[in-house]
């Protein structure tokens, strides 16, 4: 088990092996990143069930190491998240820190986990049909050179999904089923694109 500092920000999803850059302006959290810079510098991102003053938490998270940071006069600060470990919350801790805290539980990754190439194929195709709907321009040929783990994990943190969406795809045991849920979403959100329902969301 391990004690870690959140950082529940609605619609933000960290992975591991990626990076999320955030600027910090509010109290709590300037203190929060302080109190990590003195320490081990590292913070969990996680979703709140609500977008509102404490409300519950989803039970996955993922927790970040700072790399690049940036303090300005003011007391804000720029910062990089470096995705390190996924983490389950066990049980939240009664703190007197403005910033809330956690007992988690580290979640093992299985960074070597590859597709089959028929998986890799499906998510290739399904991917170039979804970007090129979605009007964006894709690097193709750099894409092909990502292994599965960068590629899926990438994928799933940049994707303009809804925080559910993202949250099931944080949650998801592995790259395999991973991926799996990405050419879901990507087949979902991609109809409800076509058709032009408004407000469609995966719950």
């Amino acid at each position: 088990m391990a004690r870690i500092t959140i950082f529940p920000l609605p619609g933000a999803v960290l992975y591991p092996g990626l990076q999320l850059p955030l600027h910090i302006f509010e109290p709590r959290y300037r203190a929060m990143v302080s109190d990590a810079l003195a320490r081990d510098r590292l913070i969990g991102m996680i979703q709140p069930q609500r977008a509102e003053e404490g409300a519950p938490l989803y039970s996955i998270g993922c927790l970040g190491r700072i790399g690049d940071v940036e303090a300005l006069e003011d007391g804000r600060f720029n910062i990089v998240l470096e995705g390190e470990q996924r983490f389950r919350i066990v049980n939240e801790l009664d703190v007197t820190t403005p910033f809330r805290q956690v007992e988690g539980e580290l979640l093992e990754e299985d960074e070597d986990e590859v597709l089959a190439p028929v998986e890799r194929a499906s998510f290739e195709r399904e991917a170039r049909r979804f970007a090129d709907a979605q009007g964006y321009a894709v690097d193709w040929d750099q894409v092909t050179r990502l292994d599965d783990y960068s590629l899926i994990n990438g994928v799933s943190q940049i994707a303009p999904f809804d925080p559910a969406a993202k949250q099931a795809l944080l949650e998801a045991p592995g790259i395999a089923a991973r991926c799996e849920l990405l050419v879901q979403l990507m087949q979902f959100f991609g109809r409800t694109s076509d058709d032009d329902k408004d407000g469609a969301t995966l719950q």
